[in-house]
């Protein structure tokens, strides 16, 4: 049976050919350390880290690449914003949709360092307003940390909006665009964003274990990891240089080589025409499971663009058991439960149930969304014969 693979939110499959042929490239070529060394193969392998560094840093629009590092994955990247930033008692300001990787960091230093933490809610019409960040701020508030995009509906929040507003207060504010890199437009001057986390595993197109965090200049983070960074190695203390200062230990190499091939990838289609294309396929799927009798889609109104991210649920089926028919007699990959998200699924209505969750790629098609949609309609009609 052919997969057709749904399941792109989590991490995007099949990869660009390239992602695999440059890490092939890496292994069987210059498999070396960067920076840790002055030879030839070293050097090769300094080479791509900075190749990697700079497109990267071309598709959000950062002025210096050294204020942008890697880590394995957006959670890592989180950790090390959140972490690195909060200080006792602080004030943080956050959405009620955010993943496990900002809500439990935070939830952390509230019991470890006394943090106090805002949640903003949407308003009826399930969208996020600016104003609303905006009179949850205190004189103790530090930063506004949010999604850029719902992970579990594909609601898009008003970034630069949000981020006018920080700036205007002098907060700092970190973004999660682990469902937006590589989908939407992302400009970190442009939109106001002080700190930015991103993998590299889904929309840009890249391998897991690859990821990173911007951190704009005048942004002062305390390391999370200590140890060697190939530079300053005579000092007692950690580098102050960027980006060694944050990149303790070997780097995944071979990995940010693929990652480099899939923003490559990105940049060539173009993210404008993959939003289009993105959003295509999950408004069309909205349109034709709120035709089906029993199937509940969640999220705002269809006018609403959102990301490549269709939530649903058949009535009086469990979401988990839904998604084992869709796999195993459709061949149809998806993702069911609470998609790391409880406080998403706490907004949508579905904490009780989780949700089914379909996600869309570059590779994707029409046909494989009326593959599912067929599969969903028969799967309701055997519930509820």
């Amino acid at each position: 049976m052919q997969v057709i693979y749904l399941d792109n939110a989590a991490t995007t499959w099949p990869k660009p050919p390239r992602v695999k042929e440059m890490m092939a490239e890496v292994i069987d070529q210059y498999a070396a350390n960067p920076g840790r060394g002055g030879h030839a193969l070293a050097m090769k392998a300094s080479k791509t880290l900075f190749r990697t560094r700079m497109q990267v840093s071309r598709l959000f629009g950062i002025k210096n690449p050294n204020d942008l590092f890697f880590y394995l994955n957006a959670t890592q990247a989180l950790n090390q914003a959140i972490k690195g930033f909060l200080k006792a008692g602080d004030h943080v300001i956050t959405s009620s949709i955010e993943h496990n990787s900002v809500r439990r960091p935070l939830e952390y230093l509230r019991r470890e360092k006394q943090v106090e933490i805002s949640y903003v809610q949407p308003r009826e019409d399930q969208l996020f307003y600016a104003e609303d960040f905006a009179k949850a701020i205190r004189p103790d508030t530090k930063l506004i940390v949010t999604s850029h995009a719902s992970n579990l509906t594909g609601l898009i929040l008003p970034i630069a909006e949000i981020g006018a507003v920080a700036r205007a207060n002098g907060i700092a504010f970190l973004v999660d665009v682990s469902q937006t890199a590589g989908i939407l437009p992302i400009n970190v001057e442009t939109m106001g964003i002080d700190m930015l986390a991103f993998p590299g595993h889904k929309g840009l197109y890249g391998p897991q274990g690859t990821g990173g965090l911007y951190v704009r200049a005048e942004i002062e983070l305390d390391p999370l990891i200590h140890g060697g960074t190939g530079s300053q190695s005579e000092a007692v203390d950690q580098p102050t240089t960027r980006p060694d200062r944050f990149e303790s230990g070997t780097v995944n190499t071979v990995g940010l080589a693929g990652l480099l091939a899939g923003v490559e990838f990105v940049m060539e289609k173009g993210v404008e025409n993959i939003q289009r294309h993105d959003w295509g396929l999950a408004k069309k799927t909205l349109q034709l499971l709120q035709e089906i009798p029993g199937v509940e889609v969640y999220g705002p109104d269809l006018s609403v663009e959102r990301v490549g991210v269709v939530a649903c649920n058949v009535s009086g089926a469990d979401a988990s058991e839904v998604s084992f028919i869709l796999d195993q007699q459709y061949g149809i990959a998806t993702r069911a439960g609470y998609h790391c998200t409880p406080l998403g699924h706490e907004t949508a209505g579905t904490i009780n149930q989780g949700a089914v969750r379909v996600s869309f790629g570059v590779f994707n098609t029409e046909q494989d969304v009326e593959q599912f949609v067929k599969a969903m309609r028969e799967i309701a009609a055997a519930f509820h014969s």
